[in-house]
């Protein structure tokens, strides 16, 4: 049962990771993996999947969040949207191979859903993106034990 529970709990921080919410489940995945008790490949799974689920989450609030922007309650200025939306129909949809970093990654997946990108090319870009960070930590992690 604890078994569960740590893959339950790897999966909730990724999830909430991903979204505009500060939390940073790379601290619980590292202590899943110090510990040499779990699998590296279903932790690594775990936390990407979560962490994907939750950059979907973001997808979908950019997909539907326009509609409210001239509401005096909405949380961008409308310069500031109009300037993320500028930024990516410029540099386009590989700019969400850099979903994973902090601070941006997140705003990056809610202004893919605004401009519409496509949730297939969504999917498979912020997946790689996900995956490969936790691969990389992983790697780290385990290289210095």
């Amino acid at each position: 049962m604890a078994e569960l529970g740590a893959y339950g709990g790897l999966f909730l921080s990724a999830f909430v990771a991903a979204t505009l919410l500060p939390t940073a489940s790379e601290a619980v995945l590292v202590a899943l993996l110090l510990t040499n008790t779990y699998s590296v490949w279903l932790l690594l799974l775990v936390a990407t999947v979560g962490n994907v689920l939750g950059a979907v989450v973001n997808w979908l609030l950019g997909r539907g969040i326009e509609r409210y922007r001239d509401r005096p309650w909405f949380p961008v200025k409308p310069e500031s949207l109009g300037r993320a939306q500028h930024w990516y129909r410029r540099h386009g949809k590989w700019t969400l191979l850099l979903s994973w970093l902090p601070v941006v990654g997140d705003p990056l997946t809610v202004v893919a859903g605004v401009m519409r990108e496509s949730f297939g090319v969504f999917l498979v870009l912020v997946t790689m993106a996900k995956f490969g960070r936790y691969l990389v930590l992983a790697g780290v992690v385990l290289g210095l034990q």
